[in-house]
């Protein structure tokens, strides 16, 4: 029988687990999830006599040893930070290991050690990055070799809120790790447009947003990924006029949230004083100016030149901002004060439904005519745990999984999914489970 470690057991490892104790009967896998909480790891085992639970401390260095040595695969969901550790242990002992976060620098000076073991390491292989690599390279190695010429590609993913009877004029949720969404987009944000090289600077990026109409699901509205310019290589695309990765939100969200950045609210360098004692008022207050004769609402407004009855505003009232409302932490930087204020109104309820829209734009010359292709998946989930974030994320991780033990995928070294040997079969079963992505030739 094989043995299948999943370390980590968060919200996006639900459908992740669910399929490898689906499969695990007839394939004959036992399937060991370990997380630092032994309830969360039993929660998603269930009763499934294939599944067992247990506490795993990574820093551990015996149980680390142990537990890798003897799987046959392992499937690593604990913080990027744990990555390359994991994938240390893997290749001493000469497992396969499957991660769905990003390469970190440090797991890229992995490569040989992992091909002179013989050992797979694929990154990269839940939804953005995952989904989006394998999608965007199955359209472009098409249009290659029909001699075709990519000019453009811009690609967009968002988890945000399906429609539906809240009238949160966010239209947004917490649907994966808060504070990612509270930290992203620092730093500076780098891609190609028409030829020449672009850059914005955090405290501008959630200004400059471009709309994108999804047919049957209506406007979006992006801003771009960090560094856009590294998936040139990535992707084959050096001398490529533009290439531009972003996130989706619903419009509104980003003049909205850029209240928060230029007020300092997301910076995560310094602690707060008096946490313990501060208010959600006391905490926006905190960033103004002092003025014993203007209200909160009317600093703010000043500050930033926004409309007191306009949609920021009205957004910043609807979470809570402005309530004498204790925050309920002992201490935080503003960035884990601003997360845990917006966990409250921000977590999804068991009527809420998330939502993932994806979205690619090719455009690509073909016997010296122009033509475009937008590709396109939308999944919805089920409930506030069986989410499509998580099915989205977990799903091709464990379709991943099952191909590495079945001796279908030959690759050795570090990698992420943009070989047609790996995409292709995840992308076909993740078809097969209603996650397709619909391509539409515009001209």
């Amino acid at each position: 029988m094989k043995k299948i470690l999943v370390l980590g057991a968060g919200r996006s490892t639900y459908s992740l687990i669910n399929y490898l104790l689906e499969q695990a009967g007839q394939r004959q896998w036992k399937v060991r999830v370990g997380d630092h909480s032994l309830a969360m790891a039993e929660e998603k085992c269930g009763a499934h006599e294939l599944g067992e639970p247990f506490r795993f401390d990574v820093n551990d260095e015996a149980q680390q040893r142990k537990e890798i040595a003897a799987a046959d695969l392992v499937i690593s969901m604990l913080p990027a930070a744990f990555h390359p550790l994991v994938a240390q242990r893997c290749i001493e002992y000469g497992v396969n290991m499957v991660t769905a976060s990003y390469v970190a620098p440090e797991m890229r000076t992995l490569e040989q050690q992992a091909r002179e073991k013989g050992i797979l390491i694929l990154n990269e292989c839940g939804l953005d990055p995952g989904i989006d690599h394998m999608s965007a390279m199955k359209v472009i190695d098409q249009v290659r070799e029909n001699g075709g010429e990519l000019t453009a590609f811009e690609t967009f993913t968002g988890g945000l809120l399906a429609p539906g009877k809240d009238e949160n004029p966010w239209e947004y949720k917490f649907t994966w790790n808060p504070r990612n969404v509270v930290l992203a987009g620092q730093g500076i944000v780098k891609f190609v447009q028409q030829n020449k090289y672009k850059y914005i600077p955090y405290h501008k990026l959630f200004r400059r947003t471009e709309q994108v109409y999804v047919p049957g699901h209506g406007y979006f509205e992006g801003y771009a990924n960090r560094d856009s310019l590294k998936y040139l290589d990535v992707y084959g695309l050096q001398g490529i006029k533009t290439l531009y990765r972003g996130t989706f939100r619903r419009p509104g969200f980003c003049r909205a949230w850029d209240v928060f950045v230029q007020l300092g609210a997301t910076d995560d360098s310094y602690l707060v004083e008096g946490v313990a004692q501060m208010t959600h008022r006391d905490f926006i207050n905190s960033f103004l100016s002092y003025n014993p004769h203007d209200s909160v609402e009317l600093k703010l407004a000043h500050y930033l030149g926004l409309d007191l009855e306009g949609p920021e505003m009205h957004r910043l009232k609807w979470i809570g901002m402005f309530d004498q409302t204790r925050i309920g932490l002992e201490k935080g930087t503003p960035a884990q004060i601003l997360e845990h204020i917006l966990k409250k109104k921000w977590t999804l309820k068991e009527e809420d439904r998330d939502m993932i829209v994806m979205w690619h734009k090719f455009e690509y010359l073909e016997e010296g005519k122009e033509k475009e292709i937008h590709s396109t998946l939308v999944a919805v989930g089920d409930d506030p745990v069986n989410t499509a974030m998580s099915k989205t994320v977990g799903l091709p991780v464990g379709i991943a999984a099952k191909l590495l033990l079945e001796g279908k995928i030959n690759e050795k070294g570090v990698h992420i999914p943009i070989k047609r040997e790996i995409y292709d079969p995840i992308l076909q079963e993740l078809s097969t489970l209603g996650f397709e992505m619909i391509e539409e030739h515009k001209k």
